[in-house]
């Protein structure tokens, strides 16, 4: 099973673009620990993910940096060859529902329409 939810704030606005007859939406979050290091601070990673098509269309409508968003999605590996004919691997997070869980245009969930 591949599966990734993660809860989050939007670390900048939705990078909106529609190209080729699709809506895609780049979004930043920033998740939070959930333990704490050495100095008793929980530290942040900041995860990128990749929205498509209606769900894209409505991130960038309702949200902005700084809401608190749930995201489910997956993983997905994209790994290729570089000029030098080295393996490089590259993982992206692709979006299947976004929750809009503080935002000041809520809508409740936008989840996949095929």
């Amino acid at each position: 099973m591949n599966q990734v939810i993660m809860i989050g704030r939007l670390t900048r606005d939705p990078e909106f673009q529609k190209y080729e007859g699709k809506s895609k939406c780049r979004i930043c979050i920033a998740v939070k620990r959930p333990f704490k290091n050495s100095d008793g601070i929980f530290e942040v990673d900041y995860i990128t993910w990749n929205v498509w098509n209606v769900i894209a269309e409505k991130v960038n409508e309702y949200v902005k940096k700084g809401d608190l968003i749930s995201v489910k999605g997956r993983v997905q590996n994209n790994d290729y060859k570089d000029k030098s004919d080295n393996k490089v691997y590259s993982y992206e997070f692709v979006a299947e529902s976004v929750s809009f869980l503080q935002s000041e245009k809520r809508e409740p969930e936008v989840t996949t329409v095929d």
